[in-house]
């Protein structure tokens, strides 16, 4: 691995949020989910729940994105809500409503997750329930709805970037960031050597026929 490489992973570490999550529900179409996640990556978030349906990213769209993320596989909203709350953070769903809020209004004085759902119906009946806030992307043209992968980066870009600018505060603590750096290094560690391996197997002269 050469140094660059591993100074571009360093740097996107030291990045990464810890105040700032997302949360995807029961999205059918992969290219979206993968957007987002790609989306999730660019803008420095590290932690995403992806709640119910069968996830599997587009790997196009994706670009291998998910594989620098924390994914948190839940069942159920239920289970993604507990999950939440029980790491100290406030849910604010995009969806329509007479009290949603533009995303540069969403409060980041406490850990915030941005939940996002399904493309036709929206977020679940569970997750309205459970929110603390509604944010709404405000729209200026004759269109009244955007795709989700879309909705999801105009939402999230101006909440990471105001959570960044509070500085050390908004970042991943510094004992989680040791231990994903030991996974990513460990992980390309594992690649180097398969590249490695198969390479030496196609290098490797041709047995010599015993019979």
């Amino acid at each position: 691995m050469n140094d660059g490489r591993i100074q571009r992973m360093r740097a996107a570490l030291d990045a990464r949020l810890g105040t700032v999550r997302c949360a995807i529900e029961s999205v059918y179409h992969r290219h979206n989910v993968s957007a987002i996640l790609r989306t999730c990556d660019s803008l420095g978030l590290h932690h995403v729940h992806l709640v119910e349906g069968h996830f599997s990213p587009a790997k196009g769209a994706a670009r291998g994105a998910e594989k620098w993320l924390q994914l948190h596989r839940e069942r159920s909203a239920e289970e993604a809500i507990a999950t939440l709350r029980s790491s100290g953070f406030r849910i604010w769903i995009a969806d329509l409503a007479e009290n949603s809020v533009a995303p540069e209004a969403v409060p980041i004085d406490e850990p915030v997750c941005l939940w996002f759902g399904a493309e036709l119906l929206g977020v679940s009946e569970v997750a309205r329930a459970a929110a603390d806030g509604v944010v709404t992307v405000p729209m200026r043209g004759l269109a009244q709805s955007l795709n989700v992968s879309v909705a999801a980066a105009l939402t999230l870009r101006p909440v990471a970037e105001r959570a960044r600018a509070q500085g050390d505060l908004s970042r991943l603590p510094e004992a989680e960031r040791s231990e994903i750096w030991e996974r990513w290094l460990a992980r390309e560690e594992t690649l180097k050597n398969g590249v490695r391996a198969r390479v030496s197997q196609r290098l490797a002269p041709p047995a010599e026929d015993g019979s």
